[in-house]
This record gives C-alpha cells, sequence and structure tokens, in this order.
C-alpha cells in the first residue's frame, strides 16, 4: 500500500440487478482511487444468485460478470491503489422479493420466512465463496475481504442464537466457526501467499458473543491464513452493549488480541 487509507467496503446500490457492474459504480469507485486511497475495497458482492442483499448489488457468483470485474480491478489498480472485492452473502437478510424465493439460512427461522440449508447445499455455499475469491483473482483484484459481519450469512452460523443445527456446522462455537475457517483456509491455499484475505467479523449484536469473536479473531491470528481483521466496531469509543464487558471499550477488547506471530 502506497499509504494507511482504506476505502471501507460501502453498499451504494448502483449496479445493475443481474449483478453486472455498472458505469456509475465503476466511475465511484475509481474515482476513491484517483483520490488517492492506498486500498479501494468495493460494495459487498454476493458469491450466490440467492444471496443477494440489496437491490443494485454488485455480484461475483458467474463468469458471466468478469468483464466488470476485470475493467474494475485494472481501472482502480491504474490509479496506484490495491484493488479488494468483499464477498458477501445475505443469508436470511436476503428480501425474498429479490430472489422470488425463501431465503436462506443455517436453520430454518420463522422470524424471517428462511429455510435451513441441507448440508450439501452448506458446503455449495463454501465452494462458492472459494470460487468467487478466485474469480476476484482471475479478474486482477489484489485480495478479498470475507465478510462475516452485521448478521449476513457466516455472521449467522458463528450466531448460537440464530443456528441451530445439529451436524458438524453447529453447536459448538468449533462447529458454529468451521464454514467460516474452511472458507478462509481455502482461499489462501487456492489463491497463495501473496493474495490479500481478510475477515470481517460483528464483535456483538446479531446474536454475537464477545469472547466467542475474540476466540475467533485470535484462531484466525494464530493460524496465520489471514492479513487483515476488519472489526465493525460502528463507533471507536464505543462501550459493549453487554453489561459484563463494560470494563473496557470494545476497541480495547480487541486491541488485546495477541498479534504477535
Amino acid at each position: 500500500m502506497k499509504n494507511r487509507f482504506m476505502l471501507a467496503p460501502l453498499t451504494n446500490q448502483q449496479s445493475h440487478e443481474n449483478g453486472k457492474l455498472s458505469e456509475d459504480e465503476l466511475k465511484w469507485l475509481t474515482m476513491r482511487a484517483e483520490g488517492g486511497f492506498g486500498l479501494v475495497m468495493t460494495c459487498a458482492s454476493h458469491v450466490q444468485e440467492i444471496g443477494k442483499g440489496f437491490p443494485g448489488q454488485l455480484g461475483i457468483f458467474s463468469d458471466d460478470l468478469n468483464e466488470g470485474h476485470i475493467k474494475l480491478a485494472s481501472q482502480i489498480k491504474e490509479h496506484g491503489s490495491l484493488a479488494v472485492i468483499q464477498l458477501h452473502h445475505a443469508g436470511m437478510r436476503t428480501p425474498a422479493e429479490l430472489i422470488n424465493e425463501k431465503p436462506v439460512c443455517p436453520s430454518d427461522n420463522e422470524e424471517t420466512n428462511s429455510r435451513g440449508l441441507t448440508l450439501e447445499e452448506v458446503k455449495q455455499l463454501r465452494d462458492h465463496f472459494i470460487s468467487a475469491a478466485i474469480r476476484a483473482k482471475k479478474c486482477g483484484y489484489d485480495g478479498v475481504e470475507v465478510h462475516g459481519a452485521h448478521g449476513y450469512v457466516l455472521t449467522q452460523f458463528l450466531s448460537s442464537e440464530i443456528n441451530k443445527r445439529t451436524d458438524e456446522y453447529g453447536g459448538s462455537l468449533v462447529n458454529r466457526s468451521r464454514l467460516l475457517f474452511e472458507i478462509v483456509n481455502a482461499i489462501r491455499e487456492t489463491c497463495g501467499e501473496n493474495f490479500l484475505l481478510g475477515v470481517r467479523l460483528s464483535p456483538e449484536r446479531f446474536g454475537m458473543d464477545i469472547d466467542e469473536i475474540k476466540w475467533v479473531c485470535q484462531k484466525l491470528i494464530d493460524e496465520g491464513a489471514i492479513d487483515f481483521l476488519d472489526i465493525s466496531l460502528w463507533d471507536c469509543f464505543k462501550m459493549p452493549y453487554e453489561e459484563k464487558y463494560q470494563n473496557i471499550s470494545l476497541l480495547e477488547h480487541f486491541k488485546s488480541l495477541n498479534f504477535k506471530m
């Protein structure tokens, strides 16, 4: 990076409904690179058609979308910025009217009228995150961020409140985090050591427990597969929502992790 300024992934709903990049989104992101950001990250880009979270969302679920990504990655890099794409799946937060079917979730969720994924579908979801990263690399991106925050599908798997599965992807924290680690480790293996790889997580809300998320973060650090952690604090001065964690700020909780390898 030419400097330490990184553009956060901001979902602008500017692209076409079929997931293809629009000229508006291309212009907005390349202007950020032209303005001097050391790293420009795209909006959340869905890895499956049924994982669409917003109207006008940029997709990376098919090779049919590659032309736009090649153009976007190339133009960001022309201005000396690193080009990173955020990989996303909304899960039960997908509006049914966008996909014309029930949204999916780790397990049936009556509140959102979502259906639970079969074990085969969980493995397909894992593979589609991985193939999206491979596609991104082929299109010229310098790296990807795996979106595991904000109540989207990987958050839903991590959450003991939402994930009621009884197989190897549910129950204990080890099982609930299994999908995330399988995705991360496979991306590192298939895309190589020189491909930037980050993970975004929520420390609280959406059924997240701070100690559990700190455990996931420390494991990600210790295993050495990722290059950066993106902890979505909302407010860097915020105190934790749960009283039992209010001895220090949210930021201090995550600064206390052992980042030494």
